[in-house]
């Protein structure tokens, strides 16, 4: 029996020694679970989400177009005596740029207005006579072949008086050429002629040549004030635009090529009236004042055109919005200080800003520095905004500076 008992009792007594080890491992384990620390919350930079009102905005890049721009030829040919303005000047309609020498011009128009003189004189002779043979008519002294024949010498030399008129005119026009003055306001470029060469006409090849270089010209004069801004739209947005214009007129902000600096405030002029079906665009203008001139012709700039505005439109900094596979998200913060990813629709972008349409609430905290280490339902804590120093950049995490 005692035999029996031992072969039964040793695997008993085995389990119960298995038993006891694993109700003491298990007590030591659920101390160590008890003294561990709470999850440590991940510090982030968050704002509130705002609400005002926000212009609706259309982009696109333009080309700065002065409103005139004129080449100074001669309408005849002489020789340039002087130059009246320094390249660069700005100047106004009328002022004189260049003298042609003008003595030539000068004698045919005396001897154009010398011509009627002399003829004035001979027709009041012939009205004179006129009048005697009228008399002597009357007195069968003179033939009725006499008198039609002085009447016939006045009309004559009436004729011949308007034909030294019309000389006479000419003359002071071909006089007034020798003075190149300027057609607008604006300023003048480089000087394309010297003084002491002769200057021509411009040919019909140097005209239709615009590629060429202009020989006949003396200076190229551009008004710059007003000044206008020619940039261009998808043809989707035509119907927008022109509904926009049944409102009154559209303002246009011309802005630096990295959109950071503002050059000046205009209104939209005109859409034209062709669309390009290669590239699916269209070309709008925009005049501005330029009162500064920091618009010059040439230049490329971004426009942008305020079609509306959205009243009580909910806004984010841009950085706060992030990218998925689903699309725009944001971390929410919420009254538990856990983030929670929240799809959004944005409709537009404006500088740092993001115009959200669906998603947020007034009010609610979103993440703005610190999303790389978030994740649905992560602990935060809200730190300074002023000290972006507290959050680490996402750069240093990929440099292995950060676990």
């Amino acid at each position: 029996m005692s035999g029996g008992w031992t072969k039964v009792g040793l695997p008993g007594a085995a389990i119960v020694a298995l038993a006891i080890g694993i109700f003491v491992y298990a007590g030591s384990d659920r101390a160590r679970l008890a003294d561990a620390p709470a999850a440590q919350a991940v510090p982030v930079i968050a704002t509130k989400v705002q609400q005002h009102d926000v212009p609706i905005i259309l982009t696109g890049l333009g080309t700065v177009t002065a409103l005139n721009t004129a080449t100074i030829h001669s309408q005849i040919t002489g020789l340039l005596v002087s130059v009246g303005f320094r390249e660069g000047q700005p100047v106004k309609k009328g002022d004189l740029l260049a003298q042609i020498d003008p003595r030539t011009y000068q004698a045919q128009l005396d001897q154009a207005q010398a011509t009627l003189e002399h003829d004035q004189v001979h027709l009041k002779n012939a009205q004179l006579n006129f009048q005697r043979y009228s008399d002597l008519v009357k007195t069968d002294a003179a033939t009725q072949q006499q008198l039609d024949n002085q009447q016939a010498a006045v009309e004559e030399l009436n004729a011949q008086i308007k034909s030294d008129q019309a000389v006479v005119d000419n003359s002071k026009a071909q006089l007034s050429y020798t003075r190149l003055v300027a057609p607008f306001d604006g300023i003048t470029g480089i000087r394309l002629l010297d003084v002491g060469n002769i200057i021509h006409p411009p040919t019909g090849s140097a005209v239709t040549q615009s590629n060429t270089a202009d020989t006949n010209g003396l200076v190229v004069v551009t008004q710059v004030q007003p000044i206008s801004v020619i940039f261009t739209l998808a043809t989707t947005n035509i119907s927008e635009v022109q509904a926009a214009m049944t409102n009154g007129p559209l303002q246009a902000t011309a802005w630096s090529q990295d959109d950071k600096t503002e050059l000046d405030v205009g209104q939209l002029a005109v859409v034209n009236n062709q669309a390009d079906p290669g590239s699916g665009t269209i070309q709008l203008k925009a005049v501005f004042p330029n009162q500064q001139l920091k618009l010059w012709p040439g230049t490329f700039v971004n426009v942008r055109l305020v079609i509306a505005t959205e009243h009580n439109a909910l806004t984010v900094p841009l950085d706060a919005i992030q990218q998925g596979p689903q699309g725009s998200f944001v971390f929410v913060v919420g009254q538990d200080n856990k983030a929670t990813v929240r799809p959004v629709s944005v409709r537009q972008t404006f500088g740092a800003e993001a115009f959200v349409e669906k998603g947020l609430n007034a009010g609610e905290t979103v993440v703005l520095r610190g999303q790389y280490r978030l994740s649905p339902g992560t602990l935060v804590t809200l730190a300074d905004p002023n000290n972006p120093a507290a959050v680490p950049s996402p750069s240093t995490k990929s440099s292995g500076m950060l676990p």
